[in-house]
Order: structure tokens, then C-alpha cells, then sequence
């Protein structure tokens, strides 16, 4: 048996909906096809994850933490993770997203040029209305569509992040699949020093469209109050990093410095208190100073309930 280079892991929604049933077998199906150097670990107990593991043959553990909710928490996920599997490198991945063997080629290069790192990237949106056919080369065959059908999401968060497993030690209790947990991430890689790397270029991941009728009220993630919840618990909005605060690109396997803009150099004098200083008070402070409104109606919240 080869020796594991990665283990890719997820909570999946409930298998209820027929469109999230697809998505979802898709891009499961996917990673098994990267090899023999992939573990997936399958986490959660929600309706039909259990049959759904069995029947692909996907290691699944049910008993995760949850939120009071029943959302369960990435602490929890990550630790049993950290339990079964034997891999230097992990990676949280959404059930959503359909990954390529580029992945693979990009990690082995970069763990041979950084101990410590994440790595992130932008996404492919994609209408997925069927199953796909298995096995690599049907799925290196549906990779040349994305860039002819496929639209490139915005750097406004990241789908998949790759890391050795000495990082992420301690984390807090976020919730997966709300807004939140993914920029504190790239945040935590930012504070502690470890490079957050961009692979947009060189990793191709693609993430199969869908709507909100599996959450409560079918409102998307980011107004759900546990969104809410995981910014607080993240430490505030000044921990709200997304793909633009990465300091490398992977480029053809090499790590390249991010080029300089202007709004690259004020992102980073916003975020220095808490990159280089590792202040959180001085992090708060600076970040209201680069958003003059939210000083202000936080100013103003905070007297209202100071009267009240």
C-alpha cells in the first residue's frame, strides 16, 4: 500500500436533496480518483452520509462535535482526523467541490520548499446537473471544460485548504459550512507566520453550483446567526482575511511573491498590528481606522446600549 501523502476531509449535508446528492457524489468521487496517496475521511452523521461513505468505500466517522444546532464543529472534525490518519498533510475540503491531480503535483512541491503553509485558491463555478463519470481520466477530460464553461469566483474566500498537520493546533469552535471559519484560517496563517500560498494558477478546483434550500429558511450561510457566531468566535471582523492577504503565488510549482499594488500595500499596513505585532487591540483599532463607517455605527451601537 503506498504511503498516505494527504488526507482530504469534510462534514457533507444531509444526501436529501436530490441536486446536493449529485454535487456531492461528484466531487467525493473525484478525490478518489487522485490515487492511492489520498485518504478521505468522511465526517458527521446527517441523513444519508453514513450509506453514501459505505458505498464508496470512504472511511466515515459519525460521532463529530456539533453546535447546538447540530452543525458540526471543524475543532472536532480536525482532531479525529488527526486520529485516523497517518498523513503529514490535510486538507479541509467543501463536499461541493470537484478536485483535479494538479492538487496532488502542487502539494508535493510544496512541501518540499516550506515546513509550514496553507493552500488556498480561487474557484471555478460551474452548473453540475448530473452524475459525472468516474475514474481519472473522466475527470481530466471534464477539467478542460472549466475554463471554457466555468466562471472564476472572486479572491473572497477559499474552498480548500491545504496544510501539514503541525499547524492548526488549536482552533476554535467554528462551524463548517458557515461564512467565517475559512477566513480565520487564512488569518491564523497569517498571525502565526506560516505563508499562506494562492495556487489559483496552478491548482484547478471547481465548485458545482447550488441553492440555499438545505439551510434554515433557505438563506445562504453568510446571514445565518451561526456566521455571526463564528466571526465572534474568531476574534471580530479584523480577522476577516481572504485569498488577497496570501504573500505567495504558486507558479508553475515555484513560490512567487505576490506582486506589488497599491491596495496591497494599505491591506498590509491594516493588518500589520496583527501580523508583525501579533496585537490584537491595536488590530481592532487599525482596522476601524481603515473603515471610517463602521467606526462609526460600532461607536454609535456601542453608546445605544450603554444608555439602554
Amino acid at each position: 500500500m503506498a504511503e498516505k501523502l494527504l488526507t482530504l476531509f469534510t462534514a457533507p449535508k444531509p444526501f436529501k436533496d436530490p441536486h446536493i446528492s449529485i454535487i456531492q457524489n461528484n466531487a467525493l468521487k473525484s478525490w478518489m480518483a487522485l490515487g492511492d496517496r489520498v485518504e478521505i475521511i468522511i465526517l458527521g452523521n446527517d441523513e444519508g452520509v453514513a450509506e453514501n461513505a459505505k458505498t464508496l468505500g470512504i472511511m466515515h466517522i459519525p460521532q463529530v462535535k456539533c453546535n447546538t444546532l447540530g452543525t458540526p464543529l471543524i475543532s472536532s472534525m480536525l482532531r479525529l482526523t488527526c486520529e485516523h490518519s497517518k498523513s503529514q498533510i490535510l486538507g479541509i475540503v467543501n463536499t461541493d467541490i470537484i478536485l483535479f491531480s494538479d492538487l496532488i503535483e502542487s502539494v508535493m512541491k510544496i512541501s518540499l520548499q516550506k515546513e509550514k503553509f496553507i493552500l488556498i485558491g480561487q474557484r471555478w463555478d460551474m452548473e453540475v446537473t448530473k452524475n459525472l463519470p468516474e475514474g481519472a481520466d473522466q475527470f481530466a477530460r471534464f477539467k478542460e471544460k472549466v475554463i471554457k464553461v466555468g466562471k472564476l469566483h472572486l479572491p473572497m474566500g477559499s474552498d480548500y485548504f491545504i496544510f501539514p498537520r503541525s499547524c492548526y493546533t488549536e482552533i476554535p469552535d467554528l462551524t463548517i459550512g458557515r461564512a467565517g471559519w475559512d477566513n480565520w484560517f487564512i488569518f491564523k496563517s497569517r498571525w502565526e507566520g506560516w505563508p499562506v500560498v494562492d495556487a489559483t494558477h496552478d491548482v484547478t478546483v471547481v465548485h458545482q453550483n447550488h441553492d440555499y434550500r438545505h439551510l434554515p429558511g433557505g438563506q445562504p450561510h453568510y446571514r445565518l446567526p451561526e456566521t455571526r457566531e463564528n466571526v465572534l468566535r474568531g476574534g471580530g471582523e479584523q480577522t476577516i482575511f481572504t485569498i488577497f492577504d496570501a504573500q505567495y503565488s504558486l507558479i508553475n510549482g515555484g513560490l512567487k511573491r505576490k506582486k506589488t499594488s497599491m491596495k496591497k500595500i494599505f491591506r498590509e499596513i491594516e493588518i500589520f498590528p496583527m501580523t508583525i505585532l501579533k496585537s490584537t487591540t491595536l488590530g481592532k483599532l487599525f482596522y476601524f481606522a481603515f473603515r471610517p463607517r463602521k467606526a462609526y455605527h460600532a461607536a454609535r451601537n456601542f453608546f445605544k446600549g450603554n444608555q439602554g
